[in-house]
């Protein structure tokens, strides 16, 4: 294999804020590429500060070992994504760039897309994808909302005003939608505002809070009248059983859990413990974004719209009508320059 790799940083259409005023204009991440012969895979890992990883620290550790990463012959994904997980033991967001770009490739040799290689069916039941308002002005969120109709918003909440958010954005559109609070609320405020938000058309609650307060989720666990999403709470594998008896499914974001290979098997073991299922984006470009895609047939929700959100778009081979999720339907990912 002969690996390639490059560094993007690509604008959002709007600056994106989440609690704790947490605020980006733009999107790093790392693009690799991994050929063999005529096959060439792509991977996408985004750079997120809350998880003190970079775009220059995945580099660094790329260049000291990319001799080690070009040498593995490629027979089984799999097995690609256990020597690189031993490879970089402490950088799972680089393991995800990787074991992706690996997937892609070995997609592309078989000459079938992810989906058909996991044996799911592409139907027109699928879930579709919601689109965020990030934390804003009431009068900027809903700006943001009328340039945008769609049928599921994902709303960022966190704030002192959260009923008066979604209470101002709900006279807008009888869309639906789902709350992420980012491990804003505390117990006490998550008890008072879910009910209202259930009367106002809110489907889910995505980690209502902190992400080690695990005696207030038992709490919410026990009266919410909305299923809980586990974010935070739940980045890898090790995490997913820790989930039962406090949410009521998890969010599974590639690039945290270090890749497909692992989440593949996270899915199965959330079904497993009844377990709802949603995959969720760290703003992939569309790179990233098409793997997340090939895995709709597995899931109950869908959170992948950062090439929507992104004023760039750096490949092609992924589109979205309505919330439809549309894939080129070529061999991998099925991205394409």
């Amino acid at each position: 294999m002969i690996l390639q790799y490059t560094q993007t940083n690509l604008p959002f259409i709007d600056p994106f804020t989440i609690s704790n005023g947490r605020t980006k204009t733009h999107q790093a991440a790392l693009l690799v590429a991994l050929s063999v012969g005529p096959f060439i895979g792509y991977g996408e890992a985004p750079a997120i500060a809350y998880y003190n990883i970079t775009v220059e620290q995945m580099i660094d550790d790329l260049t000291k070992k990319q001799k080690l990463v070009e040498k593995f012959a490629l027979t089984d994904p799999e097995r690609y994504w256990h020597y690189l997980h031993h490879l970089f033991p402490k950088n799972p967001f680089l393991v995800a760039a990787l074991d992706m770009a690996g997937w892609d490739l070995y997609g592309k040799m078989k000459a079938k897309p992810l989906y058909e290689l996991w044996n799911t069916a592409w139907t027109n039941s699928l879930p579709k994808c919601d689109y965020t308002i990030g934390i804003d002005t009431i009068e900027k969120m809903q700006q943001k909302m009328q340039a945008k109709p769609w049928p599921i918003y994902k709303i960022k909440l966190g704030t002192p005003d959260d009923i008066d958010i979604i209470q101002s954005l709900r006279k807008q559109t009888n869309a639906l939608f789902r709350v992420d609070a980012n491990a804003g609320w505390t117990t006490e405020q998550a008890l008072k505002l879910i009910p209202i938000l259930a009367k106002l058309g809110v489907e889910l609650i995505e980690q209502p809070l902190a992400k080690d307060n695990w005696e207030g989720m038992k709490i919410l666990y026990e009266t919410s009248s909305l299923p809980l999403i586990a974010d935070e709470s739940c980045v890898a594998e090790q995490d997913v059983s820790k989930c039962v008896g406090f949410f009521h499914g998890i969010n599974i974001k590639l690039t945290k859990c270090s890749g497909i290979t692992p989440a593949r098997r996270m899915i199965q073991e959330a079904r497993s413990l009844g377990l709802k299922v949603m995959m969720g984006s760290m703003n992939e470009s569309v790179i990233g974004s098409a793997a997340i895609g090939h895995f709709l047939p597995q899931l109950d929700y869908v959170d992948m719209d950062g090439p929507l959100l992104l004023a760039e778009a750096n490949a092609k081979g992924l589109a979205f009508e309505d919330g439809k999720v549309v894939l080129s339907n070529r061999p991998g990912l099925g991205v394409f320059f």
